[in-house]
């Protein structure tokens, strides 16, 4: 079962598709990045930037038309960064059933910016 806080719900549509009529990998690691960076901006109340992505898997092909659940978790912080899991979850329409099935998972890091887009403290005076 998904762990975490759901963080963003969106379907797959006929536009993310490659030649195969799968979902591409880059739109899937899109919506991993965008719903990680909900998690560590909660976390930090400043502006936030992706500066890596660790172990990226892809467990499962995504259609067109599934519904994609994103979970993610703060799993740590460090002066100026934050370390966020995030697994993305399917439920396919075609089965009756709407069983999650986890398609990928991945950690992102994310730094805290000030107002100039430098690095800054994740809790400092002046993030809240």
């Amino acid at each position: 079962m998904p762990s975490g806080t759901l963080a963003l719900r969106t379907v797959a549509m006929p536009k993310d598709t490659n030649p195969n009529g799968d979902i591409f990998g880059g739109w899937l690691i899109s919506q991993m990045d965008l719903a990680a960076s909900t998690c560590a901006k909660q976390a930090c109340y400043c502006r936030v930037a992706t500066v890596a992505m660790d172990s990226i898997s892809f467990l499962q092909p995504v259609s067109v038309g599934d519904i994609l659940c994103f979970y993610t978790e703060l799993l740590s912080t460090g002066r100026s960064s934050m370390k966020i899991r995030i697994e993305a979850w399917k439920i396919s329409l075609k089965r009756k059933d709407e069983q999650r099935i986890k398609v990928t998972e991945g950690v992102f890091t994310f730094v805290a910016l000030d107002d100039a887009g430098k690095s800054k403290p994740v809790f400092s005076s002046e993030t809240k």
